[in-house]
């Protein structure tokens, strides 16, 4: 019965980690692509009215904004998932 109790205790926390993980790289694409897509693509006409580093924003977005989101989002994910994996005594 005990080997029962602990085969469910640690399938329930199994499923809570990867259900956190999945909430986080499903949010964090999310961000990405609305800067990405949305930014560089959809809003562009509207952010071009706005400069940055002497280039239309839109522009900047398009060709470099969302690299650096993406780098910083990559960032986040680390410190995020260290901060996940010992909330499950899953770090090293």
């Amino acid at each position: 019965m005990d080997d029962n109790a602990t085969t469910d205790q640690t399938s329930e926390a199994e499923n809570s980690y990867w259900r956190e993980n999945i909430r986080l790289l499903v949010s964090l694409m999310a961000i990405w692509f609305a800067c990405s897509f949305g930014a560089g693509i959809l809003f562009r006409d509207f952010l071009d009215q706005f400069s940055l580093g002497g280039y239309p924003l839109g522009f900047w977005f398009a060709q470099q904004g969302s690299i650096y989101v993406f780098i910083a989002l990559i960032f986040f994910y680390v410190v995020r998932m260290k901060q996940i994996e010992r909330k499950y005594d899953l770090d090293d």
